[in-house]
């Protein structure tokens, strides 16, 4: 699919769905918090959140006292959701509107979160290029922590195919760049109370 195929597709997606009814809504985000606890990364720390769009993720780490949050979203009307959600506290925040394929930071990131962005992409070649993105936004020693559809979950989301991963799949993926840390699965249950398999990896980047 062509980025701007991409595009409109998502735009369509926010515009006609509110968060709380699309499959991967979660008021408490409870396994990436528990990431950001168990791996004590410091409230400074520069977090990005890829496909974070309208999440919940920015609210909690705001009210935890994270001091530089950026959002990454391909779609507009969901980085919109999210702003007049958050009110004032939206101006502490950057929004990025990008396709995480065609991303070029100005900065380096310690933190890499993406909860149910990755598994969109089905072209090997653009999944390559997603690693590399990753390990080149993120700083040294940087951490990346990433959730897709298990090899027993959902084959499509959103009118959209994914790609399924194993513990073992999703770790091969990114063992050029990164040490893994941790992999483990659970099950999501979306609005509608269907049952989700999930892969959840957490990763360490490998050299500068």
């Amino acid at each position: 699919m062509e980025n701007t195929e991409k595009e409109k597709h998502w735009e369509k997606v926010y515009q006609t769905k509110n968060f709380t009814e699309v499959g991967w809504y979660q008021k408490i985000p409870t396994l990436s918090l528990s990431f950001f606890e168990e791996m004590e990364i410091p409230k400074n720390a520069q977090v990005l959140d890829v496909g974070g769009g309208d999440s919940y993720l920015v609210d909690h780490l705001l009210e935890l006292g994270y001091t530089d949050l950026h959002v990454l979203d391909i779609s507009g009307k969901a980085i919109e959701k999210a702003q007049v959600r958050l009110g004032e506290n939206a101006s502490k925040v950057s929004w990025i509107q990008s396709d995480v394929l065609q991303f070029e930071p100005q900065v380096k990131f310690d933190v890499w979160h993406d909860r149910a962005a990755f598994h969109f992409i089905l072209d090997q070649e653009e999944i390559e290029k997603y690693a590399q993105i990753a390990h080149k936004c993120l700083s040294e020693n940087g951490l990346m922590f990433i959730g897709t559809f298990s090899d027993t979950g959902p084959t499509h989301c959103s009118g959209l195919p994914v790609t399924q991963y194993s513990i073992e799949k999703l770790t091969q993926v990114f063992s050029l760049y990164f040490q893994k840390i941790n992999c483990f699965h659970t099950d999501h249950i979306t609005p509608s109370g269907v049952k989700q398999h999930y892969t959840f990896c957490s990763f360490r980047k490998i050299g500068k």
